[in-house]
């Protein structure tokens, strides 16, 4: 079931696909990440590696700064002076063995200096939308406060995380461990490999904010995300996530309003080789109802309208949002199915009479 507050003050659980908010507990509550940082310096590399500016067999070496400041502080990759690591392995150590120095080591090596990395994950932190959130270290090290984050803005992440990288998402997250200089260690994520369908994202503790749990889970085309934070024990955090996601896969109902493919709705456009443009989404859209639940459903569609042609087919341009008595609202982003050219010259001439004309 749902957390108690006294074993997690704060407790967030979203249905990614429909963007519905299946409970929160002090989802904008500012909280010590602690070691859940890591995830923002692990999509901050995803980013780097899409963009080709980073790049998965290069080599990065422990310097002697990053010696001195993090040899063997708190969890870590056993690195030592002068080691040269691919940074495909830094990836694997900061996601399964939350390395504190493997974070460092990339940190420094690509950006040159932590301060300038920590940089560049505020920046991508600002640019999803995380107002709630400040980073002043790559891997979340206690440090007075100054790195806070709050649920809402690591379930940004999250879905950032999967949605633009389902394929690093899948080969470096939720691996059930990792062996660097001979010594194995194991993934502490309570759930990955444990309950069904769950597969990442990260754990952090600090005696400052106790135990936190950025997790997710997916279940046929269903993916849940939560978030657990200020937890006392990690048993507990264990068995709170564990109830939550269960609680989340099994007290609502999924029902579909449309199939995949199906045109939702036609937004006007401007300039454009037509005047009208079918919206999909992205596959079937469905929503999370607690059973039982009887009261009728609205839904509305958001666009700055008319769109300007030319439109790419996939262009995401439009919001379905779908609410109820009762429930928290779902809300689907909608995309443009096919491609719009801009109209020629004597085409868009037609076009502004027919805005005119009274057919």
């Amino acid at each position: 079931g749902v957390p108690p507050a006294e074993g997690a003050p704060v407790a967030l659980l979203v249905d990614l696909t429909s963007g519905q908010v299946l409970h929160a507990r002090n989802p904008d509550h500012r909280f010590a990440p602690a070691s859940v940082t890591k995830v923002m310096t692990l999509y901050l590399a995803f980013e780097l590696l899409e963009e080709r500016r980073l790049d998965l067999e290069q080599e990065m070496v422990m310097s002697p700064a990053v010696y001195r400041a993090w040899r063997r502080k708190g969890s870590n990759m056993y690195l030592n002076l002068g080691d040269r690591v691919l940074v495909r392995d830094l990836l694997m150590g900061i996601a399964n063995v939350s390395a504190n120095d493997g974070a460092a080591v990339l940190a420094e090596g690509h950006a040159g200096s932590l301060p300038a990395w920590t940089a560049a994950m505020n920046a991508k932190a600002s640019e999803l939308g995380m107002t709630g959130s400040y980073f002043s270290s790559p891997n979340g090290w206690p440090d007075e406060g100054q790195t806070f984050t709050t649920a809402n803005d690591l379930v940004l992440l999250a879905r950032a995380l999967i949605g633009r990288h389902p394929d690093r998402f899948r080969t470096f997250i939720g691996q059930p461990g990792f062996v660097h200089n001979g010594i194995a260690q194991f993934n502490h994520d309570p759930l990955t490999g444990r309950v069904a369908g769950a597969d990442g994202i990260k754990t952090g503790f600090t005696n400052e904010a106790g135990f936190t749990y950025l997790g997710t889970a997916r279940r046929g085309n269903q993916r849940l995300v939560m978030v657990l934070a200020g937890v006392p024990s990690g048993p507990l955090r264990a068995m709170l996530a564990n109830n939550y996601l269960e609680w989340g896969f099994s007290a609502f109902e999924r029902r579909r309003l449309f199939a995949p493919g199906a045109v939702i709705a036609e937004a006007r456009v401007q300039n454009g080789t037509v005047r009208r443009a079918p919206l999909v989404a992205k596959g079937a859209v469905e929503i999370s109802v607690p059973e039982g639940h009887s009261a009728p459903l609205a839904a509305r569609i958001e666009y700055d309208g008319p769109l300007r042609a030319p439109l790419a087919a996939g262009d995401e341009v439009a919001v379905l949002t779908i609410t109820s008595p009762g429930l928290a609202p779902a809300r689907v982003p909608l995309m443009v199915q096919g491609d719009v050219a801009l109209a020629g010259p004597f085409e868009r001439i037609a076009n502004g009479l027919a805005g005119w004309l009274p057919w």
